[in-house]
């Protein structure tokens, strides 16, 4: 009878355990529900890890590093199934790959807005680490266009305290509504809280170009470029306080031939704010070859509009 009691009076209790959870944890659980079932793991010769269906009809994103030169691989839903996938097209230097399966009326994670993402908010990841499958872990992003040194892919990354390991790779950081904000893709060797992903609206960029014509195609400037930041420019005394210096205009290159100069300080494109390098390749990413666009260039004491119609950066 006593052993009943002690039972009866634990049930009674749960209801109130319940209602302890916080405002964080009934997200995290939220999120946890209704986003797993559109992680998957993905295995070949040599490697595996994790992607994500962002696509009913069988369309997954995951890291280039994961699928490695496969052209097939297998894809394991959260469901048991176990698929074969098709490798349509990767982008090593955003480290991005696309997937098909031969499925239908699967779960697809909705898509955020990474060029909206603001610092401190909560993010979430999900992805199959060590083997582990569908783990999730929560932490906040911790900084947005990173360009960590080491890695080896583009820069612009987020970066969040969100435990990621290997497995992770490639599958989804959420935002508090369950909405993929990036693709998970790397740690910092021998850090703890130092991971990072690919902005999902890069990734998406990807995957609009591989499933529309096979390959990506990525706007070229033509330049290398340093940032400038406030305490810089007053030290020195620059004529601007936020802006990415122009330090090298690479030979026969688009930017060349519209007369772009070593020293000339880029702010806009057209007419939207260049704060850093990492601004300059978001908004050039938003064109493609043949576009022509116009940059507001600080030149000595002139401030010039500069007409530039990009070139072709080979993305493989």
């Amino acid at each position: 009878m006593k052993s009943a009691s002690l039972v009866l009076s634990f049930l009674l209790l749960v209801p109130q355990i319940q209602a302890q959870r916080t405002s964080e944890e009934e997200t995290i659980i939220r999120v946890a529900r209704t986003a797993t079932p559109a992680v998957v793991g993905i295995s070949r010769s040599g490697g595996s890890g994790s992607g994500v269906i962002v696509r009913a009809d069988g369309i997954i994103i995951t890291n280039a590093h994961v699928v490695g030169n496969a052209r097939t691989v297998e894809v394991t839903t959260a469901d048991g199934r176990t698929l074969t996938g098709t490798v349509l097209g990767r982008d090593t230097q955003l480290d991005t790959a696309i997937v098909r399966v031969n499925a239908g009326n699967l779960p697809a994670a909705p898509l955020g807005d990474s060029d909206r993402l603001e610092v401190g908010q909560l993010a979430i990841a999900i992805g199959n680490p060590l083997g582990l499958e569908r783990t999730v872990t929560r932490g906040v992003v911790s900084a947005i266009n990173r360009d960590p040194r080491g890695i080896g892919i583009a820069s612009g990354l987020i970066q969040t305290d969100a435990a990621i390991n290997p497995g992770n790779s490639g599958g989804p950081l959420l935002d508090s509504s369950g909405r993929v904000i990036g693709i998970n893709t790397a740690i910092l060797a021998g850090t703890t809280g130092l991971g990072f992903a690919i902005p999902i609206n890069v990734a998406t960029d990807v995957m609009q170009q591989i499933v529309t014509t096979g390959r990506v195609r990525r706007a070229m400037l033509g330049v290398d470029t340093r940032d400038i930041t406030r305490d810089i420019s007053r030290h020195f005394g620059l004529p601007v306080e936020e802006a990415a210096i122009v330090v090298r205009v690479r030979r026969n290159s688009p930017a060349e031939r519209a007369g772009l100069r070593e020293r000339d300080f880029i702010t806009a494109v057209n007419g939207d704010v260049v704060r850093d390098g990492n601004d300059l390749l978001r908004l050039l990413r938003a064109h493609r070859p043949g576009d022509t666009v116009t940059l507001t260039v600080i030149r000595g004491n002139e401030r010039l509009q500069v007409r530039v119609q990009l070139g072709e950066m080979n993305a493989q």
